[in-house]
């Protein structure tokens, strides 16, 4: 690999470029996209990624940096100085890494079969870059690899990436595709390349990792001819035109003029076959305007991003927020083809031109607010992607839990996709067979193995899917810490889930169910140990788990990502009933109080702290069970208790830099807890249409409802310094509880907050 070109050259370079992409912004004015920080999570344990993706679409092209290690789940961490080369999907802030599919790296010079490493970049065709050379903004990159100064360029429609490489002239333009490379290195058992014609490859690539069947299918067309070797890993296979083997790998030769050093390459991708991914990208993608294609990208995120209008004199919060949204649009993911076929979860190929297949389901995590952001900011998208749920259901026998790419992974607690459904139902958003989704929520909460698709593996479904803690909840009341693990996170939150489905069964007329459902929603209060006014783990006998360390943590105890502390307030259902366990309000505050306040020292398992971040006291923002907690102090009616802690973690746990999120984002919902708390309410109990209120953090927001009506949230007094809320307004009218339904919000309207520097006690 050749030398890094003099710096002069490469600054010359880099400055035409960033005066093109950033400055001149294509003659753009101002507009909320350009407030957006692609970086932002991108350190720290974020797990975000850079690249360019359009809202929900199913291409996220992006740089690859790592492809192991907890920090490596999203394929690039800010640290890192060394670029694998650009792939094709990318997971937004998971726990768990995958994806990475497709690369390609551009290079000059001696071809290299092996990617090297981060300590010894020269050992293969991987190459330095610097963040002072790099840019990236809603559905573009950019960046200079120092390596053999090429500058790369990225753009996307929803089912297809858009490169541009300008190489440095008078050098061979060469590019390698690697089928090797993916996210936490899983398995590839069979990848596919064949050439087309001397422009143009197609190939397929089938990984077994945390999706354990996932088939990704490429179409990519270049706009320069090129020669070719194929490679079975590093054996060249001579003149043949196509290559199956585990590991793929194609190098091309482009054959440029003289004068001529741009290579453009469109890639269209499928989890069909590669006709569809041909046609996703002949029907999004059919000229060879790539500055066209970038500024349409940027226009689709300005319109998905204007749905929220922010007024405020601080650029680094407008920064943030935007950024949030931005988050909040990448998954779930788009996963039918332009001509209507999809994967199943039985991995049959479906034609339905009326319905659109979606994938990247994290429901533990998204049901406490991205989902409740959805049904205000965009119900008919929350629609698709319930549709997509119940489809899922016909087509496995299960609501997903945790589903990736058409596989159930079984990841995480609960069943949630009862919380997402029920929860747009009860806001009247119902587009969907209402008889249906209730059969299939109850079927979630049951211990039944039958009748279930044969492509959910066995360990998933009897481990994750239907776990033997769903028959004790239902037949003894609580989950004996002796024979199920994470007994008490799955108890809490099971009775939540069966909180919903009573309300769905009530609504809907069926007061037997309701009844059965309201009475299994109680059984948290099995879990509550009078003697420490925590929740604990119990016995088979009915004895409490001893010894009991309320602040350890562990991947064998009964909690999950957290400790005694932190879930003890999961009982959104029934705050009433956790006040009155815990002594009353006086002692509910108190408790609260300790929370906050007691020493942020965590025992147990180190590694099992890596999730529990953001802390303040035992309370951790960076990780969901938490999230609701801050507001609970509404409850307790001390709402000024509530603002303090909503205006310390908004400015403390988020920030406009590369680790400002404090934990990983997972799929949207840490950026959804910051729009929907700096707007000035938030989802307490998803399931109940309404909103505790908090502390607005902008002079003034405007939201722009789907029915052409405009919810305004304006801020008088508004100041770091005045963060109590002294009096609220709606529509001219007093609230004095500190909540607001979903109902006002979707009419439209005023809502007024006066602040002071003082507590209102």
């Amino acid at each position: 690999m050749q030398k890094a070109k003099p710096v002069l050259f490469i600054t010359l370079f880099f400055v035409s470029v960033f005066l093109f992409a950033t400055i001149s912004s294509y003659g753009r004015k101002l507009n909320y996209a350009d407030y957006v920080n692609v970086f932002l999570g991108t350190g720290g344990h974020g797990h975000t990624f850079p690249g360019a993706t359009l809202p929900h679409g199913m291409v996220q092209l992006s740089p690859d940096t790592r492809l192991s290690g907890w920090d490596g789940c999203s394929g690039y961490h800010y640290s890192d100085s060394s670029i694998i080369g650009f792939s094709h999907t990318h997971l937004s802030g998971v726990g768990i890494g995958d994806y990475g599919d497709i690369l390609f790296m551009p290079f000059t010079g001696v071809e290299k079969l092996r990617y090297g490493t981060e300590e010894n970049p020269d050992a293969g065709y991987r190459s330095r870059f610097s963040h002072s050379n790099e840019t990236g903004r809603p559905g573009y990159y950019q960046v200079f690899l120092l390596d053999d100064s090429i500058n790369v360029e990225l753009t996307a429609t929803d089912r297809a990436g858009f490169h541009r490489y300008t190489y440095p002239k008078g050098e061979n333009a060469r590019l390698i595709i690697d089928m090797e490379p993916t996210i936490h290195n899983h398995q590839h058992p069979e990848t596919e390349i064949t050439i087309v014609n001397d422009s143009t490859i197609e190939g397929m690539k089938y990984t077994k990792g945390w999706a354990r069947n996932h088939y990704v299918y490429f179409y990519a067309v270049f706009s320069k001819p090129f020669s070719y070797t194929l490679y079975n890993d590093t054996n060249s296979i001579g003149e043949g035109k196509s290559v199956i083997a585990k590991t793929s790998k194609a190098v091309l030769n482009f054959k440029l003029q003289k004068s001529e050093n741009t290579v453009l390459a469109k890639v269209g991708i499928s989890s069909v076959d590669k006709e569809g991914a041909k046609k996703n990208l002949t029907a999004e993608i059919p000229n060879w305007e790539f500055d066209q294609i970038a500024e349409n990208a940027y226009k689709t995120w300005n319109e998905e991003l204007n749905k929220i209008e922010i007024k405020s004199k601080d650029k680094n919060d407008l920064a943030i927020f935007y950024t949030s949204l931005y988050h909040t649009a990448i998954n779930p993911s788009l996963a039918s083809d332009v001509d209507g076929r999809y994967r199943t979860m039985n991995h049959d190929i479906a034609l339905d031109k009326n319905y659109k297949n979606y994938t990247v389901f994290s429901l533990w995590d998204t049901y406490r607010a991205l989902h409740p952001l959805y049904t205000i900011i965009k119900p008919e998208k929350n629609q698709e992607f319930i549709k997509a749920l119940l489809h899922k259901y016909d087509e496995g026998g299960l609501l997903p839990k945790w589903e990736l790419a058409s596989n159930e992974t079984g990841t995480m607690i609960g069943y949630h996709a009862v919380s997402v459904i029920v929860d747009a139902y009860m806001k009247d958003q119902c587009d969907f067979d209402k008889q249906k989704a209730l059969e299939a929520c109850m079927r979630s909460s049951i211990y039944d193995t039958t009748g279930v698709s044969s492509m959910i593996p066995k360990d998933i479904l009897h481990e994750k899917m239907m776990p033997p803690a769903l028959k004790y909840k239902n037949e003894q009341g609580y989950i004996p810490s002796d024979k199920c693990k994470k007994s008490v996170a799955q108890g809490l939150e099971f009775a939540y889930n069966d909180w919903l489905i009573a309300q769905f069964a009530r609504s809907l007329g069926k007061p037997e169910i309701y009844s059965k459902y309201q009475k299994l929603s109680k059984n948290y209060m099995n879990y509550f140990d009078d003697s420490t006014k925590l929740m604990r783990g119990r016995l088979s006998n009915g004895a409490w788990v001893s010894p009991f360390d309320p602040v350890s943590l562990g991947y064998s105890t009964d909690y999950v990502e957290g400790n005694a502390w932190q879930w003890s307030w999961f009982v959104p259902q029934d705050i009433a009933g956790l006040t009155s366990l815990m002594g009353g309000r006086a002692a509910f505050e108190a408790r609260l109080d300790s929370l906050f306040t007691m020493s942020s020292k965590l025992t147990g398992d180190p590694n099992a702290a890596a999730d529990v971040t953001g802390l303040i006291g035992q309370y951790a923002h960076g990780n969901e069970p938490s999230h609701h907690i801050a507001y609970l102090y509404n409850y307790a009616d001390k709402p000024w208790k509530t603002e303090q802690l909503v205006d310390k973690i908004m400015h403390e746990f988020y920030s406009n830099k590369p680790d400002g999120i404090s934990g990983n984002e997972d799929c949207g919902q840490m950026s959804a807890w910051y729009i929907l708390s700096s707007l000035g309410f938030y989802p307490v109990c998803p399931g109940n249409p309404v909103y505790s209120i908090g502390r607005p953090l902008f002079d003034e927001a405007i939201i722009h409802l789907p029915n052409n009506k405009t919810f305004t949230i304006r801020t008088q007094n508004n100041s770091p310094k005045n963060k109590f809320v002294k009096e609220i307004k709606l529509n001219n009218n007093k609230i004095s509880n500190f909540e607001i339904t979903h109902q006002a919000i979707m009419a439209g309207g005023l809502l007024e907050f006066t602040m002071d520097d003082k507590p209102l006690h």
